[in-house]
C-alpha cells in the first residue's frame, strides 16, 4: 500500500471522512464505510510523530478536508481507540491548528495553541479606573455587558500588537484587572462514522416529570420529524442562529420523539443557544458566557453543553455564579484521548463532567482525561437525528451529556440519582446512567 493511502487510512481511523477522490464531503453523511476498510493500520501510524509525515503524503486540499473542523461532525469512528494517546493528541493539535489557519481574520494563537479571538482580551469586572487607564494605552471597549453578577468587557486591542503582548500591557496599565483572552471552544464531535456493538432494540428512557426545562449550548437545531412535536426555543450569540448537524443530533437525544426513536427528556421544554451562528470559529468564551446567562434567565432544571475548550476565567466565573444558585451543568469531557489536555467547562467545580460508554457497558477509549469525572451515558452504537429527515449513527462524549443532563433536570437530588447508576467497566466515574436511552440505529435505519 502506499505511503499516501495508509496517510488517508489513518485520517480515516481517526475519524475524518474524505470522500473518493479526496474531495471532502460533507460530515453530516458518513462517505465510506470506515469501520469495515480492509486496511491493516500499520504500528507506525500509531506514533504522534508520524501524524504530520503522513499528512505530508496528502495534497494540500486533501489535507485541510482531513482536519478542517465542522459544526456537523456527529461522533467519532469505532477505530478511533486503536490509534493510541500520542497520535490522538496530535490529531487534536492539528485540528485546532487548521481551525486557525482557515479562519486567520478571526482566530489567533493562545497560549498552548488554543484558539482564540483575534485582536480582543476580555476584561473581567473591570473598575473604571482600570477600563480608563487601558483606554489611555490604546485598547477600546467593543462590548459591555453585565451579566447579573458578572461584568464582561470585552477590549480591542491596539493595532499590531500581539494577543500575549496586548496581555502584558494591559495587565502593565491597570494593575490587578483580571482579565484573559476570549478562547474558542469546539463541539466535543469528531467525523461521523460507523460504529460497533451489541445494540439495544430501542430507547426506553426513564420517566420524565413533566413541567421541566432544558438548556442547551450548543450549534443550532433544524427542523426533523423527531423534533416536529417539541417545543424548542433558539436564540443565537454569535448572529443569528443556524442549525447545525451537531447540534440538531443533541437536540434529539434531549426532547426527539418519533416512532421507535425517543429522546432522553420528552415532552421537555428546550431553549437552545447557539454560540456558533454557523462558524466554527466563533463559540468564543465570552458567547458562551452570554449563553449562561440567558440560560440562566430560563431557570432550567439542568443544562447540557457538549463543547470542550482550555480555562477561561470569564467562563470559569459565570459557571461558578450558576453553581451558586444550584443550576446544575452537565458537559462533555470531549473524545480527544487521555493524553490531550483536561477540558473545559467540564473540570470546573460545579459541572457534572460526563464521559461515554459503548452498548457493552465499556469506557470509550477515547474519551478525554478529567480532573474530576462524575458519570457516563451511552455515547455510541446509537442514533440521533440527521437535519431534515433521517438518522446517523453517533458516538462520542458529546452525545452521552444530554443523557445525563436529563437525568440531572429530573431527578430531585443526589441521592436519587445514585440509586439510578448501574456500573460498568473502565473510567465510568460513579458509574452509569440514561443506559436504556440509546436507541439502536438499525431501527431507525441510521446511515
Amino acid at each position: 500500500m502506499s505511503r499516501h493511502s495508509y496517510a488517508l487510512a489513518a485520517l480515516l481511523l481517526a475519524g475524518v471522512a474524505l470522500a473518493a477522490g479526496g474531495a471532502a464531503r460533507a460530515q453530516l453523511l458518513p462517505s465510506l464505510p470506515v469501520g469495515n476498510l480492509p486496511v491493516p493500520l500499520p504500528d507506525a501510524v500509531r506514533g504522534a510523530p508520524l501524524v504530520g509525515e503522513l499528512l505530508s503524503g496528502l495534497t494540500p486540499t486533501e489535507r485541510r478536508a482531513a482536519t478542517v473542523p465542522s459544526l456537523d461532525r456527529l461522533g467519532v469512528g469505532a477505530a478511533v481507540g486503536d490509534l493510541g494517546r500520542e497520535t490522538l493528541a496530535e490529531l487534536r493539535r492539528l485540528r485546532l491548528a487548521e481551525l486557525i489557519r482557515a479562519n486567520p481574520a478571526l482566530l489567533d494563537v493562545g497560549p498552548d495553541g488554543a484558539p482564540i479571538r483575534r485582536g480582543v482580551l476580555v476584561a473581567i469586572d473591570p473598575t473604571e479606573a482600570q477600563l480608563r487607564a487601558a483606554t489611555s494605552a490604546g485598547f477600546t471597549v467593543e462590548t459591555r455587558e453585565d451579566l447579573g453578577g458578572l461584568v464582561s468587557v470585552v477590549l480591542k486591542v491596539p493595532v499590531r500588537l500581539s494577543a500575549r503582548a496586548a496581555m502584558r500591557r494591559l495587565t502593565e496599565v491597570a494593575p490587578g484587572l483580571t482579565a484573559d483572552y476570549d478562547h474558542v471552544y469546539e463541539p466535543a464531535g469528531g467525523a461521523l462514522l460507523p460504529g460497533a456493538g451489541a445494540l439495544l432494540a430501542a430507547a426506553a428512557p426513564p420517566p420524565m416529570p413533566a413541567g421541566k426545562t432544558i438548556v442547551m449550548i450548543d450549534g443550532g437545531v433544524a427542523p426533523h420529524p423527531s423534533l416536529a412535536g417539541a417545543s424548542i426555543v433558539q436564540q443565537g450569540f454569535a448572529g443569528p442562529a443556524k442549525a447545525t448537524g451537531h447540534g440538531t443530533a443533541v437536540a434529539s437525544l434531549l426532547v426527539g420523539r418519533d416512532g421507535a426513536f425517543r429522546g432522553a427528556a420528552a415532552g421537555t421544554r428546550l431553549f437552545v443557544a447557539d454560540v456558533y451562528g454557523g462558524s466554527p470559529a466563533a463559540g468564543s468564551a465570552s458567547a458562551i458566557v452570554r449563553a449562561l446567562a440567558w440560560a440562566a434567565s430560563k431557570r432550567p432544571d439542568a443544562i447540557s453543553i457538549s463543547l470542550v475548550g482550555p480555562s477561561n476565567l470569564l467562563l470559569q466565573r459565570a459557571v461558578a455564579i450558576l453553581a451558586r444558585r444550584q443550576i446544575r451543568i452537565a458537559a462533555a469531557v470531549g473524545n480527544d484521548g487521555p493524553a490531550a489536555p483536561i477540558q473545559y467547562p467540564a473540570a470546573y467545580p460545579g459541572v457534572t463532567a460526563v464521559t461515554a460508554v459503548d452498548a457493552r457497558d465499556r469506557a470509550l477509549p477515547e474519551a478525554g482525561r478529567a480532573a474530576r469525572l462524575d458519570y457516563a451515558a451511552p455515547g455510541s452504537d446509537m442514533a440521533a437525528a440527521l437535519p431534515g429527515r433521517g438518522y446517523a449513527k453517533v458516538r462520542g462524549t458529546s452525545f452521552a451529556t444530554p443523557l445525563v443532563a436529563a437525568r440531572l433536570a429530573a431527578t430531585p437530588s443526589v441521592q436519587a440519582l445514585e440509586r439510578e447508576v448501574i456500573k460498568g467497566r473502565g473510567r465510568i466515574g460513579r458509574g452509569i446512567l440514561c443506559r436504556t436511552c440509546r436507541t439502536d440505529p438499525k431501527v431507525v435505519h441510521a446511515k
